[in-house]
């Protein structure tokens, strides 16, 4: 029998199938985009350990397509900065203060007013209310950055080398805040200086005496550490604060449909894992701090919240009086 000069020989179509494999593969990979998710806060916390899950969940999610590098501890920049690139398009994803993010769109940074809100399940009805998700779309529609996801940061509480009693305690202490508004508003209603610097040179800034006090949750104390240059933490739990997860508009815009709802699905359910997280420490810590050595000042937040509450629709709010009319009266 002659041969088939018309069929070519085995090892050239495996050859052929090796060399189209290959091929698909190189192709796959560089169809995959790698994004980039900027955040202030240290690897220890769950803001990050979350992000790190979240981008592993989209690139599953969206068989490859894209990738999510998680840059730490200001390590693309301070907050200001990392919401700047966001709108630039050389950061795609951030975790934010609702007073940063205020500074694009007024409203959105009522969550971060002091004392707005009257607890915890307060804070977590408003983020489930059709008030933030009109907020949530008037910051979109002011930027063409989107907001994914709300991330519970705890209850802001002041320490210091003094205990705290009442506001005649705070008058011209010099209190470090982060570089937005609605962080001085509540110094100043109670008489401290309010002085902003970048959150990663507060634990030199407090060693040194360059300021007094600072402010922040029990989880972010304990993640820097500031309870090793403060004495006491005095319960103030003037801010019940949130993170806000955004995707940048440059991003936003070239996604699919469907893309889009793996993103606000997958920063969704990281949101939650997050919120349960910081409710589970603030439980915990109070106790841990207390066998560091550390002083728990248990205080009257009565005085604090009545000096505070006339600012909240004065010269610094950036809401109207029905959003804020609105917000009180969620869950009452």
């Amino acid at each position: 029998m002659r041969p088939n000069h018309c069929q070519p020989p085995a090892r050239f179509i495996r050859r052929s199938l090796i060399a189209a494999m290959v091929g698909v593969s190189l192709s796959a990979a560089a169809q995959a985009e790698t994004l980039t998710f900027a955040h202030v806060y240290e690897t220890s916390e769950p803001y990050h350990e979350w992000a790190v899950w979240a981008g592993e969940e989209i690139e599953k999610r969206t068989d490859g397509r894209y990738s999510v590098e998680v840059h730490p501890a200001s390590s693309l920049g301070k907050e200001a900065d990392i919401n700047e690139g966001l709108s630039l398009g050389t950061i795609d994803l951030i975790f934010t203060g609702n007073q940063f993010a205020g500074r694009s769109y007024g409203p959105i940074g009522i969550a971060g007013a002091p004392y707005m809100f009257r607890d915890f399940d307060h804070w977590q009805a408003y983020v489930d209310s059709d008030l933030f998700a009109e907020i949530a779309q008037g910051y979109e529609d002011a930027t063409g950055n989107v907001p994914l996801a709300m991330n519970y940061y705890g209850k802001r509480h002041t320490t210091s080398n003094e205990p705290i009693n009442t506001p005649e305690d705070m008058q011209d202490l010099k209190i470090r805040v982060p570089n937005a508004p609605m962080y001085m508003m509540f110094p100043e209603q109670v008489g401290a200086n309010p002085t902003p610097i970048a959150f990663a040179e507060v634990y030199l800034a407090l060693q040194q005496g360059v300021v007094d006090a600072q402010e922040n949750p029990l989880p972010t104390i304990k993640a820097k550490a500031f309870y090793e240059v403060q004495d006491v933490i005095n319960l103030t739990g003037h801010i019940t604060d949130s993170l806000i997860t955004i995707a940048g508009g440059p991003l936003w815009n070239r996604l699919s449909e469907e893309d889009r709802q793996v993103f606000r699905d997958v920063y969704a359910e990281a949101g939650e894992k997050i919120t349960a997280d910081i409710v589970q420490q603030e439980q915990d810590l109070v106790a841990w701090f207390e066998e560091q050595g550390v002083t728990v000042n248990e205080v009257d937040t009565a005085p604090f919240r009545e000096a505070v509450m006339p600012a909240h629709n004065g010269d610094a709010a950036n809401w109207d009086q029905e959003t804020y009319d609105r917000l009180q009266a969620i869950g009452q």
